[in-house]
């Protein structure tokens, strides 16, 4: 069993720009107006780091981006914005990325370390709104499962027992404050399903969470927006081929194996 399944992310709406090194940003000065421009000039240059395919440096970018808003959140005002969630995800997803095709174990830890850190330091404690604080669970969940692929007897142990927390916790925010056709909550349930797939060897608990989340999404699909119509419809899709997937295998053979052309996607 390959243990790396593809990534398959999410199109979020965002607009991607070229590059240059967080050192040369060039935005000096002090007070709140100096602060925004900063951080504006951060999120802008995160945009040219990742058009550019410099993935470390949009990660150095999107890093001051979060110190700062968690230091505006602090002060009662606008924590990230859905933007800027998305453009961290991506940067730490890529960088991450190349390091599980190659299993590169160090720089793995390492990556995850840093943005576990980020995320129980700045982005969850600062975290107001519902959907801020699914995302940010959930993104905790996923790098602990990035860690549970390569690490072996207890390590795996705490880093599956973290990841499980992290997406229960998710969840149970998720399941009372966003709709079940939301984008962040089909997310959430997708990649725990592979979890419990994967990690856990759990192919009922990843069927039966797969199916209610589709389920429950649609019937309540003609309640969908159309802002995150595309989004929600392609993580229902995912699910669905999971679940074929997941079903067929169990039925043929019962083995917790898929070939790797076949892998359930998830890295939402």
């Amino acid at each position: 069993m390959t243990l790396f399944p593809p990534f398959t992310p999410l199109p979020f709406p965002y607009t991607p720009h070229i590059s240059l090194s967080p050192s040369r940003s060039g935005v000096h000065g002090g007070g709140a107006a100096a602060a925004a421009a900063t951080r504006d000039q951060s999120v802008y240059m995160a945009k040219l780091a990742e058009q550019a395919e410099r993935y470390e440096e949009m990660v150095e970018f999107m890093e001051q981006v979060a110190a700062a808003a968690a230091a505006a959140a602090a002060e009662g005002e606008a924590e990230l914005t859905a933007e800027e969630r998305n453009l961290l995800s991506v940067a730490y997803k890529n960088v991450i990325g190349a390091r599980r095709a190659s299993w590169r174990i160090a720089e793995l830890a390492s990556i995850c370390g840093g943005i576990l850190r980020l995320l129980a330091d700045r982005l969850i404690p600062s975290a107001a709104a519902a959907e801020s604080k699914v995302f940010y669970l959930k993104m905790q969940g996923d790098y602990h499962r990035y860690l549970a692929e390569f690490q072996t007897g207890s390590d795996r142990k705490d880093a599956a027992e973290h990841t499980l927390a992290a997406y229960k916790a998710a969840q149970d925010i998720a399941s009372t404050e966003l709709p079940p056709t939301h984008p962040i909550r089909l997310g959430l349930s997708l990649n725990f399903s592979v979890f419990y797939y994967e990690i856990l060897n759990s192919p009922d608990r990843a069927c039966t969470l797969a199916k209610q989340a589709f389920d429950d999404a649609i019937a309540e699909l003609d309640t969908l927006g159309e802002e995150s119509y595309k989004d929600s419809t392609l993580i229902m899709q995912l699910l669905r081929d999971n679940l074929t997937l997941w079903t067929s295998d169990m039925q043929e053979d019962g083995a917790d194996e898929i070939k790797e052309t076949s892998k359930p996607e998830d890295e939402l």
